[in-house]
């Protein structure tokens, strides 16, 4: 202890250490106090003026990411027990199982810092090099590249260093820039589906923190979080169950069991990450996120496995196209092969000065070896030419580019193949709620009785009581207010947020004071086959029970004996009473109004069914009391009328399926043009029962005739799928719910729903319409035509070229013994084809044309008579003059050898120059039209001029050529610009819409 003087000094200093002592006793004490306070995650000190909240931030956990990762993944009740069961879960969590936690940055950061961020690690992606890799390891590349590697070694030993490699070397570098483009594309492509994956797996959950539901990305969720789960989610990490009332969930994709877990708060709350939400609703505490979940640790198994890239149809069809083509292309240069060295062995080739070549064994083994080296280049020149190569690149590169601009069109592609068998649709069966209508539900009418009120105080105060907890129990949307005087925020779907805004609005409902006046009981909760949805509650002051239901107008009518009048008189329902009031729906749902009924009954325990455990297993769902009927308007979307007219016009029937009753249905499709008046009777608009009851070939014979079907299930939706399947259409399917999924994996191309659709129905389809509009389907069917009319041009286009110097190369190497296009220069005029040439024409835009053809469908052939009488005449152009200047090309132009290989190389590369502009429109004449807003079209084109340029004026050496004169080059233009009015003329030629074998058999 210190000791102390009476000087003044030591008075000073004792007085100074004494009041650091309190300093720091009082700093203890308030750490204490704190500490204390922190295992409270909420403490409210209330004031008869103000309420202050004081949150506490705790950065310390009861439990570690190794207990609670096994919580779950091990599903032990007794380590649930021996953590203090859910309560203590919640507890070590600091999680308030009303309001969630607190979720001030410093909380979140702090549970993310303890237990890891909810995101899995990423599998290393394929680097720069493994493209490379892959881009070399062609057996044609290979080929060239040991007879580059030969030719290099001859050319050096016979004639040095500095001339010898000019040869060898010169296809080394064409070979390099052609893996390097092959490579970069590749590469490119690659991390753009990887930025796709990364924002078609940002779905967004509805949690609480600090008393507030809100939306979060799920990478952003942490432990402790309370996750509202409902019908159609995606557990997106493991937990706990808290509270709800009929959660099932499907585990297959994690367990391999096809049964569905019921999930309760007794004996089964294990919650999977992975697993789907297939009925009911809930809450869950997280308690694993990322790489610690079931998910994750199964996906982090299978990471190094890797998987075979996908391969859409087209792009199967165009493997065969090619093989074909190279076994052609194999086959004449085995032919040229033999024919060549029979020309040189019996003495008839000459080399550059006109001596014979070989003289029998006069001849040195060196000058063998490299004449067999020359021969054997040009027999791969000639597979270089034959070998579309650029087919599977046009194909990348048009689906990347068209995935990359639907995008931005609202429409993300989760299957490759979509965007081609999009193209070929013959039927679309879309949805009505969110997709032909806004989904934004707002309540217009509410029925008492036969009478329409507007206000509230026209509603009889009994039946305002009863409405009031019929709507504040019966809901899945919550209400939340920052303070009393704040505007009520209100989650959930469109007809709650509806409903509720309604009741908060006129029946001027409390949901604090009703839930605390009333107990839940037992819940049926609302799905897609019964329409309805109902609660047993329990009056905390009288003990009496109550049943209430709410649905579909004309399902909870039926289950009602009476009802209300505008006086507040219960009345018994007679046949007339219930006839007046089916025309009150039906004239609702004329309106276009979405008609919902809300019916009550007191019950006793007779009127309740218990199962095990004592357990309510249903509920009195007969004899109900009518309270009222609200019309829920929702208009339709702006463009979905001009939209339904493009499809028709573009020969795509639209059908609409829908849940509402037939006359909302039928009104919405009049509204939407779906239906107009010669569909007014028949069968254009039947109901889902009707149309599951009709025999095989009785659906077979109606279902084109169809166009609404009302009061549909899943199962009816899939039925249409499969009978218009069976007839040969190309059928599209919208969807947004879980049950939508079994129609959307049935259909040739699922279309879900970004905002509405539920993350069973987004892994069930093939695209997803980030906007839930339908216009945006139109536009992804024009996306669709447009991939598979822009890889028929380069089909096109590329068939002329490999036609035309195929047949050059061949009659030339057999008439003199040579080719007149080397082996450096074929190459490049494949990288113009392959790349450049695909990069042009893939990357051209919808355009309305588009529309006002028929669907492709299932059985047309991919080249089409149309690309059959472009190209021919084409093709045919340009073997004629290039034949002409390979025999007379010295004598009419009075040059020598080199230059006329020059003039050849460069006015068959300028024939393609202009045959591109050609390949522009397949049946048009004016191929000009809209060429000024393709940029990129004119941007290549210009590059490839210029590069050709370069090629034959200044690498002379590398492409083997010779300069050329002003005359010369204004010859080659000539020439290549000859094929636009052969384009225009050959256009003027009719053509058979069969096959041309077919054609010519019947004629």
């Amino acid at each position: 202890m210190p000791t102390f003087t009476t000087n003044k000094g030591d008075s000073l200093s004792r007085f100074l250490l004494c009041k650091r002592w309190r300093v720091a006793v009082a700093v203890i004490r308030t750490c204490r106090a704190m500490s204390k306070l922190a295992t409270l995650p909420w403490t409210t000190i209330t004031h008869p003026y103000a309420v202050l909240e004081v949150r506490i931030v705790q950065q310390h956990f009861d439990f570690s990411a190794a207990d609670l990762t096994s919580l779950v993944r091990d599903k032990s009740p007794d380590h649930l027990t021996r953590c203090g069961g859910v309560r203590g879960v919640l507890a070590g969590l600091r999680t308030h199982i009303e309001r969630g936690i607190n979720g001030s940055d410093a909380d979140v950061r702090a549970r993310s810092d303890a237990f890891g961020r909810n995101a899995l690690k990423k599998p290393p992606s394929k680097g720069f090099l493994r493209f490379t890799l892959e881009a070399i390891n062609d057996r044609i590349l290979i080929l060239l590249l040991a007879c580059a590697i030969v030719s290099l070694a001859f050319g050096v030993k016979q004639h040095g260093f500095q001339e010898g490699w000019y040869d060898g070397g010169s296809i080394l570098v064409a070979v390099f820039l052609v893996v390097a483009v092959t490579a970069v594309s590749n590469f490119r492509q690659s991390k753009q589906f990887e930025r796709l994956s990364e924002k078609y797996n940002d779905v967004f959950v509805d949690v609480m923190r600090g008393g507030r539901r809100r939306g979060v990305s799920v990478f952003d969720l942490v432990v402790g979080d309370v996750v509202w789960l409902k019908m159609g989610d995606q557990v997106p990490a493991d937990g706990l169950f808290l509270e709800g009332y009929s959660l099932k969930v499907d585990e297959s994709s994690i367990t391999g069991e096809s049964d569905h877990v019921d999930i309760n708060g007794e004996g089964m709350p294990f919650l999977m990450s992975g697993a789907k939400v297939v009925d009911g609703y809930g809450k869950m505490v997280v308690t694993a996120v990322g790489s610690n979940t079931t998910w994750g640790e199964m996906m982090g198994s299978l990471a190094g496995l890797g998987s075979a890239g996908e391969k859409t149809p087209l792009q199967e069809r165009l493997e065969g196209l090619t093989s074909a083509i190279q076994k052609v292309g194999l086959s004449v240069a085995a032919v040229v092969l033999v024919v060549l060295m029979i020309r040189y062995f019996t003495g008839n080739t000459r080399d550059e000065n006109g001596n014979q070549e070989f003289h029998g064994s006069k001849t040195s083994t060196n000058q063998i070896i490299n004449s067999m080296v020359k021969i054997f280049s040009a027999a791969v020149t000639i597979i270089v030419v034959a070998i579309p190569e650029g087919l599977p690149l046009a194909v990348t590169l048009t689906l990347a580019y068209s995935m990359k601009r639907m995008m931005a069109d609202q429409a993300m592609v989760r299957k490759l193949s979509a965007c081609e068998t999009m193209g070929s649709a013959t039927t679309i069966c879309t949805d009505k709620t969110g997709t032909l209508t806004m989904n934004q539900m707002s309540v217009v009418q509410f029925i008492i009785g036969d009478e329409s009120l507007n206000t509230s105080s026209d509603v009889p105060r009994n039946v305002v009581e009863l409405l009031r907890r019929g709507v504040g129990l019966n809901t899945t949307g919550t209400v939340y207010k920052a303070d009393p005087l704040a505007e009520p925020e209100i989650s959930g779907s469109p007809t709650e947020k509806a409903i509720l805004s309604w009741a908060l609005k006129d029946l001027g409902v409390d949901m604090e004071e009703i839930k605390s006046s009333c107990t839940l009981v037992h819940v049926e909760a609302f799905n897609s086959e019964k329409k309805r949805s109902g609660v047993l509650v329990k009056d905390n002051t009288t003990n009496m029970m109550d049943v209430h239901w709410k649905g579909a107008a004309e399902i909870v009518l039926a289950a009602c004996s009476h009802c209300f009048d505008c006086e507040g008189m219960k009345i018994s329902m007679d046949r007339d009473c219930r006839s007046k009031f089916e025309e009150i729906i039906e004239g609702m749902a004329q309106d276009s109004l979405r008609c919902i009924a809300f019916a009550q009954r007191r019950v006793s325990d007779e009127d309740i069914e218990f199962g095990e455990g004592g357990r309510v297993r249903k509920i009195r769902d007969e004899d109900l009391t009518l309270l009222g009927i609200v019309g829920l308007k929702d208009p339709c979307r702006p463009g979905v009328r001009k939209a339904v007219q493009d499809c028709k016009e573009a020969g795509v029937d639209v059908k609409m399926v829908t849940g509402d009753n037939v006359f909302t249905a039928r009104a919405i499709a009049f509204e939407c043009g779906i239906l107009d008046q010669k569909h007014s009777s028949g069968v254009a608009v039947i109901e889902g029962k009707d149309f599951r009851n009709y025999t095989l070939e009785e659906r077979m014979e109606v279902v084109d005739e169809i166009k609404v079907m009302a009061r549909s299930s899943p199962l009816d939706k899939l039925l249409m799928v499969q009978c218009l399947k069976q007839k040969g259409d190309v059928v599209a399917v919208t969807g947004d719910g879980t049950n939508d999924a079994p129609a959307l994996k049935e259909a040739d191309i699922g279309l879900s729903m970004g905002i509405q659709g539920t993350e069973v129905a987004k892994e069930s389809s093939d695209i997803v319409i980030l906007d839930d509009n339908f216009t945006s389907v139109v536009t992804v069917l024009q996306w669709g035509r447009c991939v598979y009319t822009n890889i028929q041009k380069f089909i096109q286009f590329q068939l002329t070229v490999n036609v035309s110097a195929l047949t050059i190369n061949v009659i030339a190497a057999i008439s003199s013994g040579e080719v007149p296009l080397t082996p450096v220069q074929m190459l490049w005029v494949n990288l113009i084809m392959d790349t450049l040439g695909a990069l042009a024409l893939a990357t051209e835009k919808p355009t309305r044309d588009l529309m006002k053809k028929p669907p492709v469908g299932r059985t047309e052939p991919l080249v089409t008579n149309i690309m059959y009488r472009n190209l021919v005449p084409q093709a045919l152009y340009q073997i004629a003059v290039l034949l002409t200047l390979q025999f007379k090309g010295s004598s009419i132009f009075g040059v020598d050898d080199r230059v006329k290989k020059t003039l050849i190389f460069n006015a068959f590369v300028l024939c393609q120059v202009f045959n591109e502009f050609n390949s522009r429109k397949l049946e048009k004449k004016n191929v000009f039209e809209g060429i000024h807003k393709n940029r990129l079209f004119i941007a290549i084109i210009g590059i490839t001029i210029v590069l050709q340029v370069v090629m034959v004026e200044f690498l002379r050496r590398f492409a083997d050529t010779e300069r050329l004169n002003w005359v010369q080059w204004a010859a080659c233009i000539g020439i290549g610009m000859v094929s636009w009015p052969i384009g225009w003329i050959v256009k003027c030629v009719p053509i058979a819409d069969g096959p041309v074998f077919g054609s010519l058999k019947h004629h």
